[in-house]
């Protein structure tokens, strides 16, 4: 096995960008190579096209984090509009390569390189993967094989991998929802944070492209219908939330749960990283704190292996190829989740119990502020922001809400509520990898939903 370590020692911190002399900091920035394999570039040698628009979403992602940090919310709006705008142009003109992340977003890369160390390592994982089911000369019934030898490379030889346990685990203890910056990305750049949700579809269904189409020459067919829906459907009528891997790629998370828990992970730091960048009470070196935090509680931890299987499947037959309807409004997995966090705190942050009536206009305001932009009725500013307004006595400890202080309490109680229903939730069956499969024929009238 060859590793290539690069160390590049640099300074965290930029100069006008809000750091005093005493902030900063020296990070050495090491970096692992991918895995040696023969499936290495078969992705962008035999699906070109789709490689190229992961690019310009590697672009979008990369600059994305200093349009907010050097942003003021005042001009969010106008900068919304032109970033997308941007971002669309690169999705229509593909580039022919990935730009690296400090390329197109410089100065968070000073003053949290972490944060690009997870990302790129990630990064890393999803383009290996793509390669691994590309790649004609890997027999069908060896894709599992070389996918979970990916999955331990990737786990082991980085500290900054991201956990293979679902988000139901790792938002818990991320314990983002009650800090002062959170929703503020998608409130206030709803169009950039839209263009993110289509990226969010696409990298999943277009590891589904491949497995419902196996090594052959049907999956360059199904990979062109799927990856054509983007130009078609998905960039004119947005979805309006990131889905999950187990809702847009059934197939590849019963095959490989580790994987699709870990990209998922990687979406979620995403938003949590652009909520932080945008919001303004904090200097870098205070957003790096609370960066760094939520970094470390979203990795790969010892225990997180037993929670891997722990997720449902909610649309165990969708087609890739199909841009179904459940796919593009606010409720789904990712906010179901949310708002059981929400209904796990509220006990700890009012423990005199509220009535009716106000748990009602409490979880409507954590509707609302889940969906993208802001609504007629909806409270200004974070998700806190609203909560507090309408429960003034609300409990909440003030250190909780300083950069890089964990919300223990909130914690402890969103993890609590999760260990009571952990044991409920049966573990998804492994996915047949052992012939390989026949490309169905196209319904357009068919979503995979069980419902």
């Amino acid at each position: 096995m060859l590793i290539l370590r690069i160390m590049i020692v640099g300074v965290v911190c930029v100069i006008g960008a809000g750091c005093s002399s005493g902030e900063l900091r020296w990070e050495e920035r090491n970096a692992v190579s991918y895995k040696r394999g023969p499936y290495n570039f078969a992705f962008y040698e035999r699906h070109n096209e789709p490689y190229r628009y992961g690019a310009a979403i590697h672009f979008a992602h990369g600059k994305a984090h200093d349009v907010p940090q050097l942003t003021p919310l005042s001009e969010a709006q106008k900068w919304d509009t032109r970033f997308d705008a941007e971002a669309l142009h690169w999705a229509t003109d593909l580039p022919r390569m990935e730009p690296h992340m400090m390329q197109w977003g410089p100065v968070t890369g000073q003053f949290a390189w972490k944060l690009y160390r997870a990302i790129d390592w990630t990064h890393m994982h999803h383009e290996q993967t793509y390669d691994i089911l590309s790649e004609r000369s890997i027999p069908w019934e060896e894709k599992k094989r070389w996918t979970d030898e990916s999955v331990e490379y990737y786990l082991n030889l980085d500290d900054l991998a991201r956990s293979p346990a679902p988000l139901e685990v790792t938002m818990r203890r991320a314990g983002v929802m009650m800090k002062p910056y959170f929703t503020y990305f998608r409130n206030k750049y709803p169009r950039t944070n839209n263009f993110f949700y289509v990226a969010h579809w696409w990298h999943p269904v277009m590891y589904e492209a491949m497995m419902i189409a196996g090594n052959d020459d049907e999956q360059d067919q199904s990979v062109q219908d799927t990856h054509h829906l983007l130009y078609e459907e998905v960039f004119d009528n947005r979805p309006q939330r990131m889905l999950l891997s187990r809702e847009t790629m059934p197939r590849y998370s019963r095959m490989s749960p580790e994987s699709a828990n870990i990209f998922d992970n990687l979406h979620m730091l995403h938003g949590i990283a652009y909520d932080i960048l945008s919001y303004e009470g904090w200097t870098p070196e205070q957003k790096r704190k609370e960066l760094y935090r939520v970094i470390e509680a979203m990795s790969y931890q010892p225990g997180d292996e037993q929670y891997v299987r722990r997720f449902p499947i909610p649309y165990p037959d969708m087609d890739p190829r199909i841009y179904s309807d459940w796919m593009i409004p606010a409720e789904g997995e990712m906010n179901r989740i949310m708002l059981e966090m929400m209904e796990e705190m509220m006990p700890a942050m009012m423990p005199g119990g509220m009535d009716e009536q106000m748990h009602e206009q409490v979880m409507e305001q954590v509707r609302m502020k889940l969906r993208p932009g802001v609504e007629e009725d909806e409270i200004e500013g974070s998700l806190h922001d609203a909560i507090k307004q309408l429960m003034p006595d609300m409990q909440m400890d003030p250190e909780s809400m300083e950069p890089g202080v964990p919300p223990q309490k909130m914690i402890d109680a969103m993890m609590a509520g999760w260990q009571e229903k952990a044991d409920a939730i049966p573990e998804v069956e492994p996915w047949p990898m052992n012939q390989d499969p026949t490309l169905p024929p196209l319904d357009n009238r068919h979503n995979g939903s069980t419902e």
